[in-house]
């Protein structure tokens, strides 16, 4: 059986789009991303959800705390679910919030640093490094609640699927652009919707079956 890593933030987690802070909930197992990208790869592959609402790239949350930041639990989930074939990573939508004060090209930097964890940690089968999938999160929009912690986030995320394919190609990563596939929701503004993750998982599968052969 191959093994995949989903690593990534509220919308890998399966988090809905919400009206509050207090109305924040999760879709089923079967609806978020990583399901539907089991249940297109089938039963030879086990998928590993790992989504963190709030995840960054390489960034210790002012109001949460550090145990946000991607860059110092990626070392840990690489060895607990080693042997690893792939690792998707889907990073970036929470370094646009304004307490950062992250261009696009700071945030594809970090997701690179993220790549050199994944290359280096000898956490593939038989020693090698896993393969890699990197997705440019879809773009969000600062609409309702969430606006005011994203304010300028919105026209920095548009500029971050092209940096990340930048960052991709010079790791020898394979490379997704959600925003091909589907966007957030138009209320909100920052989570996809059950329809989103249906067409997001769908897409993923198939570049991972394109990149594992």
């Amino acid at each position: 059986m191959k093994t995949l890593l989903a690593f990534g933030d509220s919308n890998t987690h399966g988090s809905m789009p919400s009206s509050t802070f207090d109305t924040a909930y999760r879709f089923d197992r079967a609806t978020r991303w990583p399901g539907v990208c089991a249940a297109a790869l089938g039963p030879e592959w086990h998928v590993v959800e790992e989504g963190h609402p709030g995840r960054t790239t390489t960034l210790d949350d002012p109001t949460w705390g550090p145990h946000r930041n991607g860059s110092t639990v990626l070392p840990a989930l690489l060895e607990s679910h080693r042997p690893l074939d792939v690792v998707v990573l889907m990073l970036g939508t929470n370094d646009m919030k304004a307490c950062y004060a992250m261009t696009a090209l700071d945030s594809a930097l970090s997701v690179e640093r993220l790549l050199r964890i994944v290359a280096s940690s000898a956490c593939g089968p038989g020693g090698t490094a896993p393969l890699v999938l990197v997705i440019a999160p879809a773009p969000i929009r600062e609409l309702g609640w969430l606006a005011e912690m994203f304010t300028g986030g919105a026209q920095k995320s548009n500029r971050l699927a092209g940096h990340l394919a930048d960052v991709a190609k010079r790791q020898g990563a394979s490379f997704l652009d959600a925003a091909a596939v589907t966007t957030v929701d138009p209320a909100e503004g920052v989570h996809l919707t059950a329809e989103g993750h249906q067409a997001l998982g769908r897409a993923i599968a198939a570049k991972v079956s394109e990149l594992s052969g």
